[in-house]
């Protein structure tokens, strides 16, 4: 049985993924599934840089507003909903265009990872993070990488929420493998943006100014006077958790977008580090003139000829 076909647009923060998956949507009758795991929740637009109303109606799109804010989600409930989302877009006779910049969701589909089915162990959970606030991050990663390096090798040190659930999942014997780099499950055409690192952190900064400007400290405002927790998963991700600690006095206005542009500018390079493991990608370099014009038009080239071949 043929893979289904898929493209793929992924990217560090702020190269501009969205702006290519939509004009390939539009030439090839595509659909866009979000590979990005902040935009599945709603009223939380600005702070996860949400694809404007206008370009949401510019090519059908899923996994973007699907869940409330103090919903929890994971690769798993990712990489099933995608999977079944490709087949019905395929089943259509449109092309899946998954765009987004989350590796490890990305690669977990592409690569077919199988997860375990372990129950939460909440007080399991509630050990190992008090174990990581009393001893330190450096030393629940130690942990993990002595019960299992594989998953420890996927996790960035500083990621204690993934760190522990990876914990919490071997020591309850289970473990999650992956499929060899080589065996996509997917017949995927995986393009990558990337571009200059000074020019990349500049639009990372510009994009920090612009999300203030149109309102992320009332963004964070409203879901906190809606009673969202500040310690659920959608609250601690980036620019909200920053800006969440300054409107409840833990830092000044300064400081906390400081934090948000430090923050995105570590985020970024961690994105990079992922798709270093992932040897399929085909590069394209982003300029300082922002020729997406000329990347949509290769990008269209190769699946031309992709699909000559079939």
């Amino acid at each position: 049985m043929p893979k289904e076909r898929i493209v793929v647009i992924l990217g560090p923060t702020a190269t501009g993924k969205s702006n290519c998956g939509i004009e390939l949507a539009k030439r090839f009758r595509g659909e866009i599934i979000s590979g990005d795991s902040m935009l599945v929740y709603r009223q939380m637009n600005i702070g996860t840089a949400k694809p404007s109303a206008e370009e949401l109606q510019m090519a059908p799109h899923h996994l973007v507003d699907i869940l409330p804010p103090d919903a929890s989600y994971s690769v798993a409930d990712f990489q099933q909903q995608a999977a079944e989302l490709i087949s019905k877009i395929t089943l259509r006779g449109n092309l899946p265009i998954l765009v987004g910049g989350t590796g490890l969701y990305i690669k977990a589909l592409l690569e077919d990872y199988q997860f375990s089915s372990v129950e939460e162990n909440p007080e399991l959970r509630r050990q190992l993070e008090i174990f990581a606030s009393e001893q330190g991050t450096d030393k629940l990663y130690a942990r993990l990488k002595k019960e299992d390096p594989a998953a420890a090798s996927r996790l960035h040190p500083n990621d204690v929420r993934r760190v522990v659930r990876a914990l919490e999942t071997a020591l309850s014997g289970d473990r999650v493998s992956q499929a060899k780099q080589n065996e996509l499950k997917y017949d995927a055409a995986v393009f990558g943006l990337s571009m200059d690192r000074d020019f990349l952190y500049e639009r990372i900064n510009q994009r920090v100014d612009r999300m203030l400007e149109e309102g992320l400290e009332e963004e964070v405002r409203a879901l906190m006077k809606a009673g969202v927790p500040t310690d659920c998963l959608s609250m601690k991700s980036l620019g909200y958790r920053q800006m969440a600690e300054y409107l409840t006095g833990k830092c000044d206005f300064a400081a906390a977008v400081d934090n948000i542009k430090k923050g995105t500018r570590h985020f970024a390079k961690r994105q990079i580090t992922w798709y270093k493991k992932m040897p399929y990608i085909h590069w394209f370099t982003v300029d300082r003139n922002l020729n997406y014009e000329k990347i949509v038009t290769e990008m269209a080239d190769i699946l031309e000829k992709k699909v000559k071949r079939m």
